[in-house]
């Protein structure tokens, strides 16, 4: 499955509204049912320059494509990070799969 990415205004509006946050150690998850699974990566000027911002989006798109195969159900995700001194793609990709299994959204994997 691929996801595609949340680029409307009026889906940032209603996940934004009507989502649901997922709080972790690194960043903050919203989500909202949808037909089919957007996602979107939302870093402003606190975080830093240009580079550093860019640096963060890539790791994030990076650990929420390892993930994407297994969400079983349809949604709207953004994702948030939390301002660090320093960013990991591993933290990130253990976050969102934390995050996304305490909602249900990914399959478990039986044993």
């Amino acid at each position: 499955m691929r996801y595609l990415r949340l680029k409307r205004k009026k889906d940032f509006s209603k996940t934004v509204k009507s989502g649901k946050r997922l709080y972790a150690s690194s960043l903050t998850v919203v989500y909202f049912p949808a037909k089919q699974t957007k996602m979107a990566v939302c870093v402003g000027k606190k975080y830093g320059k240009s580079v550093e911002r860019n640096r963060i989006k890539r790791l994030l798109r990076e650990a929420f494509r390892t993930q994407e195969g297994e969400i079983c159900v349809p949604c709207h995700i953004l994702l948030i990070p939390k301002i660090s001194k320093s960013y990991e793609y591993g933290v990130f990709k253990r976050d969102i799969e934390k995050l996304l299994r305490r909602e249900k959204l990914i399959e478990t994997q039986s044993a």
